[in-house]
């Protein structure tokens, strides 16, 4: 195939696409690349992947895309033709201590104003590391100061480990993004429990 389409010259029909439509990622194996944040591309990516060879279409919106010489439906799930072997490890990062703890103070289960709280504080030599570091909101973090937690008589609910990418991924499928194509929700779930 030879065809170039840009955001400049494509509209389905008379209506500019933008920045709708964004296409579902899967890995070889059918499985999405990430959850949180769900692997999604442009429209516009979507179709330079599928010219390139490098994914194949596996569900689609119903409108198209036009050029000059090519009419498409867009890719609403895409899945990559080589396996990208998925991280085993974590990144250490504050989104994911959050995703780790469901976006929720770990001492009194608020969801807003989070921040993330040293159980032994680094004044005190704790360090920055997946089994030190929990989600607080700010005002406990204040309250629990530069205290162990036996000192501000405050414990977790849920003791901070490193968590494995199968964890975070549980935990992101709680917390679905705004926006979920009916096309995408047999790839997102198709591993969950079903209702008896």
């Amino acid at each position: 195939m030879n065809a170039h389409v840009s955001a400049g010259n494509a509209s389905i029909g008379n209506a500019s696409i933008g920045n709708g439509f964004p296409a579902l990622v899967l890995n070889a194996d059918f499985r999405p690349l990430s959850y949180y944040p769900l692997s999604l591309w442009s429209w516009q990516d979507a179709i330079k992947a599928v010219f390139l060879d490098r994914v194949n279409i596996v569900e689609q919106y119903d409108q198209a895309v036009h050029s000059p010489s090519l009419v498409m439906k867009l890719p609403s799930v895409v899945s990559l033709k080589t396996f990208v072997k998925p991280s085993t490890h974590p990144a250490f990062t504050r989104f994911n201590v959050f995703l780790r703890d469901r976006f929720s103070c770990q001492y009194c289960g608020a969801r807003e104003d989070l921040t993330f709280d040293h159980l032994i504080p680094r004044s005190r030599g704790g360090q920055t590391t997946w089994v030190n570091v929990i989600t607080a909101c700010s005002a406990c973090n204040l309250r629990k100061g530069s205290l162990t937690p036996a000192e501000a008589k405050m414990w977790p609910s849920q003791m901070p480990m490193q968590p494995s990418v199968q964890h975070l991924h549980r935990n992101g499928r709680l917390f679905p993004p705004n926006y979920l194509h009916q096309s995408w929700l047999d790839y997102l779930y198709w591993d969950t429990e079903l209702d008896p």
